[in-house]
C-alpha cells in the first residue's frame, strides 16, 4: 500500500501574517506536520508540500519533503481544499491509494492518533476518514434579539446535553480515487473521536498562536 501525506501551506495569510512559517517554539508551524508525517512513515507514505512561497518552499525543501509549486489560480482566499489535493496527485502522476491532509494550522497532534485512525479506516473499510471532537457547549441562535437555545434547553445541565461534534481539523483520510473526484469525504465516512486537548487547536489569529504554545508546553509528551 503506498500512500501520500499532503501539507497545503500557502503564503499570503492576512489574520495572522506568514502563519505557516511561524516557529512555535523554535519549529515552524509548517515543520510540525512535516515531522509528524515523519514518524508515521511506516504508513508507507511519501511527503509533499503545496504551496506559492518561495519562503515556505525552501523550509520544506530543508526538511527533505517534495514540493509541488502551486499555480496562481488556486491559490487564492476561495481556493478549496480538494482542488489543492487533486492537483498535488495530478501533478505527480503516481499512483497512491490514500491521501492523507495534514494543515499546517492543525500543528499539534497526539503522537498515536494517524497510526490508529489508519488502523480505524483499513479495518472498516472505510473511504475516508476526518477527526472530530465532541462539542460541549450550550449553542443557541439570536432570532429577532432573542437567544433561543439549540442543543438544551434553559436550565438543562451541561452533562445532560446530547452529544454533538465538530471537525476538527487534525486530519482526514481519503482514497486517492475520491480525491480525484473533487471529494474529500465519501459517502462511507469515518468519524473518529479524538478527545486530546490538541484537538482544540487550529491556528488563525495571535490569540490561537499562543494557546498552542501553552498547550504544546503543557502536553507535548502525551
Amino acid at each position: 500500500m503506498k500512500n501520500i501525506v499532503i501539507i497545503p501551506a500557502r503564503g499570503g495569510s492576512k489574520r495572522l501574517v506568514n502563519k505557516n512559517i511561524l516557529e512555535l517554539e523554535g519549529i515552524p508551524l509548517l515543520v510540525h506536520s512535516i515531522n509528524y508525517a515523519k514518524e508515521n512513515s511506516n504508513l508507507g507514505i511519501d511527503i509533499v508540500v503545496s504551496t506559492d512561497d518561495v519562503e515556505i518552499k525552501k523550509i520544506a525543501l530543508e526538511n527533505d519533503v517534495m514540493v509541488v509549486d502551486r499555480p496562481k489560480e488556486i491559490s487564492g482566499d476561495y481556493t478549496t481544499t480538494v482542488a489543492v489535493m487533486k492537483h498535488v496527485i495530478d501533478t505527480l502522476e503516481i499512483k497512491y491509494d490514500h491521501v492523507i491532509l495534514l494543515q499546517p494550522t492543525n500543528p499539534l497532534r497526539p503522537k498515536e492518533l494517524l497510526q490508529n485512525a489508519f488502523n480505524s479506516l483499513i479495518n472498516g473499510n472505510f473511504d475516508s476518514l476526518m477527526t472530530v471532537s465532541e462539542n460541549k457547549h450550550k449553542l443557541g441562535k439570536i432570532i429577532n434579539n432573542i437567544f433561543v437555545p439549540y442543543n438544551y434547553q434553559f436550565g438543562q445541565r451541561s452533562q445532560d446535553l446530547e452529544a454533538l461534534y465538530y471537525e476538527n481539523g487534525l486530519l482526514y483520510i481519503t482514497k486517492t480515487a475520491l480525491i480525484l473526484k473533487e471529494q474529500i469525504l465519501g459517502e462511507k465516512n469515518y468519524p473518529f473521536i479524538v478527545e486530546h486537548p490538541f484537538a482544540k487547536i487550529d491556528i488563525d489569529t495571535l490569540e490561537d498562536f499562543n494557546l498552542a504554545s501553552f498547550y504544546y508546553k503543557t502536553y507535548k509528551s502525551e
